[in-house]
């Protein structure tokens, strides 16, 4: 799939509000979240509604996506879904970057249709068991309990693939990282991919090559690559998804103080620390900023797919040098490419819905 140059978003400075970055946070009250979403939206909500010319149609280019679908018709699904994200990584921060997770693996999958949420049927394997999604994914009871909110207060209206990409907002914007305007009005998916899920999602162990070619598949460029790789200053990962990085190169007291983490020796609970998990920033592990990319320059970089990006020449070492230098610039490019990807789009003449549970579809 290619995309026009249409579709592509006018680039604009993302707003960053100062939100407290230490690990637990206290939850908000609703009066404060919804103080908050004014100040998340107002700003480059006016801006782009300066200049549509240059914002395209979204959802491919073809009109489908629009900025203010909710405003009447659910005026309050944006702060339904921020408190209810917001309570989740105050319970656990490591949540924030399961939530904007989910929503890369499933626009990579025959679009942003939330066919990752969709549980296995008698007539359909979903999505979550394949390769790079089983023991992995999670924050699935988070956003069925947040579609449930939704439910509730506006019944059949707010897809589940738009939730996904409110959330994932969100969720950066929780971690101290910039927010930006997400366009909604997808359609749920009725159907599920687990050989597509396998196939089109990218590998922690990847070379730069490849990479570019998966995002090339979707439509996306060398630039949204690198920018989009950021996602991976918060988060986790197994040992068993870097174990090439154990016989690698790179810094080695990094190398080290990996392998005695993942050796393998059983831990008190019965359990192989080989599938213990290690932050994917260790410089600041639980704030979205550009630390990523200068761990990367120090030969700290976890994953064999992210370290690869430091070692190139070309556009891709030069962006990872240049986000790694400047987080403004690392946070402008990211929102930009965010948007890019929310408008992945299912192959035409697909059927959608807006599901009542994210888990199944429509009876």
């Amino acid at each position: 799939m290619t995309l026009s140059s249409s579709s592509f978003i006018c680039l604009y400075k993302p707003s960053k509000l100062s939100v407290p970055r230490q690990q637990h946070r206290p939850a908000m009250s609703p009066t404060t979240v919804l103080l908050l979403l004014s100040l998340v939206l107002q700003t480059p909500l006016n801006a782009l509604k300066t200049s549509k010319d240059c914002i395209g149609g979204g959802g491919g280019g073809d009109g489908s996506l629009q900025f203010d679908l909710y405003l009447t018709s659910c005026p309050l699904a944006e702060a339904i879904i921020f408190s209810g994200v917001q309570r989740a990584v105050a319970d656990d921060a490591r949540m924030a970057a399961s939530l904007l997770r989910l929503h890369f693996h499933d626009c990579f999958v025959n679009g942003c249709d939330a066919s990752v949420l969709l549980d296995d049927t008698a007539e359909m394997t979903g999505e979550k068991t394949a390769g790079p999604n089983a023991n992995s994914l999670r924050g699935f009871d988070v956003v069925e309990g947040i579609k449930a909110e939704l439910e509730m207060a506006c019944p059949e209206t707010v897809s589940c693939a738009d939730l996904l990409a409110i959330a994932a907002r969100d969720s950066v914007l929780l971690s101290g990282g910039p927010t930006w305007p997400v366009e909604v009005g997808r359609r749920d998916g009725t159907a599920a991919s687990l050989s597509m899920a396998t196939t089109n999602l990218p590998s922690p162990t990847s070379g730069v090559a490849t990479l570019l070619q998966k995002f090339e598949n979707v439509g996306l460029s060398a630039k949204d690559m690198v920018a989009l790789s950021g996602a991976h200053t918060i988060g986790k990962a197994r040992c068993s998804t870097f174990a090439s990085r154990l016989t690698g190169t790179g810094d080695r007291l990094f190398l080290q103080s990996l392998r005695q983490l993942c050796s393998g020796s059983p831990s008190s609970n019965g359990t192989t620390t080989a599938s213990s998990l290690v932050h994917l920033d260790v410089g600041s592990p639980m704030v979205f900023d550009n630390q990523y990319y200068a761990n990367l320059f120090a030969g700290e970089g976890l994953l064999q797919s992210d370290q690869a990006l430091a070692g190139e020449a070309g556009e891709v070492g030069l962006l990872a040098k240049a986000y790694a230098a400047d987080e403004a610039l690392f946070f402008e490019d990211f929102t930009a490419s965010m948007v890019r990807m929310g408008r992945l789009a299912p192959p035409a003449g697909s059927s959608g819905e807006v599901r009542k549970s994210c888990r199944a579809v429509n009876s």
